[in-house]
């Protein structure tokens, strides 16, 4: 089997996951992973259902344990999280500003993030009325007003359009630098996923693959799971990875998030 290319990366290892496995009613969920994220680092993670992408995000959230296996970190990641979903009872009377102000910021940061995610209009609205879209730039908000180290998006864009979702992949991409933050993405959007991060994972209980995005694609698993499904690579990030060294690339602007327009 080809060995797959890893980036080389000189940015601090924020945690590492060491042959991490979990068993569940004797089954094998995740099997001798080894998987590591680097400050300013936007890895996705891939994989078809089934395939533990859930479990991993757990283990590295510190929300599960892992049967074997260990987690390491240098320090104690500050980590936020942004669901699939988030469905909160009609019975609680929620206001988007309500939700966002359980997170404690500088006021300059507050503004800033509520601006560039497009949310500004939607403080008085309840959290329970607003589309798809416009719920997932109000958790987006809510995590980055955390300040964390660590980013966890699992399949963010759901429930955007066309416009808002690309707005919304440009903005994600430029969070590292703006926020120096990682950033690890569960995502199916093969479009993303080869274009838009600097690493990819493919997950089926185990590592079947990681690297680069080009190196991926010609992996004989990746191809057993996605099929022909190729996407032309092109390099977006802010630097390259040039046998030992890592040299800037071009300069990507940072667009804002303009709301959804409304029905």
């Amino acid at each position: 089997m080809p060995t797959v290319q890893q980036p080389f990366s000189l940015m601090p290892e924020l945690i590492r996951l060491d042959q991490v496995s979990v068993y569940r009613d004797q089954r094998d969920i995740l099997k001798k992973v080894d998987f590591s994220l680097h400050q300013n680092e936007i890895v996705t993670l891939i994989g078809p259902n089934g395939a533990g992408k859930s479990t991993l995000i757990k283990v590295l959230l510190g929300i599960m344990q892992p049967s074997q296996g260990k987690v390491i970190s240098a320090k104690k990641n500050k980590m936020a999280y942004v669901p699939q979903k988030f469905n909160p009872s009609h019975s609680l009377p929620l206001r988007v500003k309500d939700l966002l102000a359980l997170e404690k910021c500088e006021t300059s940061l507050r503004t800033e993030i509520i601006h560039d995610t497009g949310i500004a209009k939607l403080q008085d609205a309840k959290v329970q009325q607003l589309s798809g879209g416009e719920k997932q730039r109000v958790l987006l908000a809510r995590a980055l007003l955390r300040q964390p180290d660590i980013l966890v998006l699992d399949e963010p864009m759901q429930g955007l359009d066309i416009q808002s979702e690309a707005e919304l992949y440009e903005y994600v991409r430029s969070l590292p630098e703006r926020y120096g933050c990682a950033i690890l993405m569960v995502s199916h959007d093969l479009q993303w996923v080869m274009q838009g991060t600097q690493q990819v994972v493919c997950l089926n209980k185990h590592i079947c693959c990681s690297g680069l995005p080009e190196s991926v694609q010609q992996h004989p698993e990746y191809l057993a799971i996605f099929g022909g499904q190729r996407v032309p690579y092109q390099h977006h990030h802010d630097h390259c990875a040039h046998g030992d060294h890592i040299e800037p690339c071009t300069h990507i602007d940072h667009p804002h998030i303009h709301p959804e327009p409304e029905a």
